[in-house]
């Protein structure tokens, strides 16, 4: 394996470029590539990690207080991802993508920035939050109109002070303040619960995307992981099966991965100006 911790930018960009060149690769991207959006990271150097526990898809199913609290931290958290905007690195993927030496995105962020940025066919992985289920009538819906429901349903909570947001839009809130906010039900069936369209803790991904993660991992001649730990399995199954059929992985991240030890090519630096420099390496910046 070879290691990029402690190499200049410059030259990490060229040991990028050469292990790319020739050998279009599939994108698994992480919390890290959205951090210079303002969107914070789970763990890591670029972020912090989160003090209180994720909603679990049992408790979201199970208890209508645990669902009160959940929507009322993410309608607060909600804002930090609703006026996030591409950053550099999002750009570049998608030039990347446009100038073929990325055959295609998998994505473990639920912001929607890839698809922001120009790149239409990324899989969403864990889902998206600016789309809200019905977990009754299965209806699909804008998560900007149930924010507007929120509002009028809770007039005046937007004033609660948040302490921290979380990559996935959970605000973390005071004690107590969750318990007297107000649900809606969903629009179309009139009594169904409405739950963000992501992949809650407990809950698996749907296996078609999987299947189509996999098939983009399968045929690819290369693997590159962008500002992902790899903490979850969801994320590191792709390592571990590209680096099970002899497919080479490089590792761009800030701070250590599970699948570092899997890796050709490992790179502690900044993905913004990492990936741009490495458009122009490959001759896609203008792309």
């Amino acid at each position: 394996m070879e290691t990029g911790v402690g190499r200049g930018r410059g030259e990490g960009v060229d040991v990028l470029a050469g292990f790319l060149a020739g050998r279009p690769a599939v994108v698994l991207s992480g919390a890290g590539l959205s951090t210079e959006s303002g969107i914070p990271d789970y763990r890591g150097v670029t972020g912090r990690r989160r003090t209180s526990a994720p909603m679990t898809y049992q408790e979201f199913v199970g208890e209508e207080a645990a669902r009160r609290r959940y929507w009322a931290r993410s309608h607060l958290g909600w804002r930090t991802i609703a006026r996030a905007l591409p950053n550099d690195g999002h750009r570049a993927v998608a030039r990347l993508v446009r100038a073929g030496a990325v055959t295609g995105v998998i994505t473990q962020n639920v912001d929607g920035l890839h698809a922001a940025a120009g790149t239409a066919e990324a899989i969403d992985l864990h889902g998206r939050l600016d789309r809200v289920v019905c977990l009754d009538c299965g209806d699909l819906s804008d998560r900007t109109r149930l924010d507007e429901r929120l509002e009028e349903a809770n007039p005046g909570f937007r004033a609660t002070a948040v302490a921290h947001t979380n990559a996935d839009g959970d605000a973390e809130l005071p004690a107590g303040s969750t318990e007297r906010f107000r649900l809606v039900p969903c629009e179309v069936c009139g009594t169904g619960t409405l739950k963000p369209d992501v992949v809650f803790f407990g809950e698996n991904v749907p296996p078609e995307r999987v299947h189509r993660a996999f098939a983009l991992v399968d045929a690819a001649p290369a693997l590159l992981v962008l500002g992902s730990s790899l903490t979850v399995m969801s994320g590191l199954r792709f390592v571990r099966r590209a680096a099970r059929q002899g497919t080479p992985v490089a590792i761009v991240n800030q701070g250590p991965t599970r699948g570092d030890d899997l890796a050709a090519l490992t790179l502690d630096l900044p993905l913004g100006p990492t990936l741009s420099a490495l458009t122009e390496a490959l001759g896609a910046a203008a792309v």
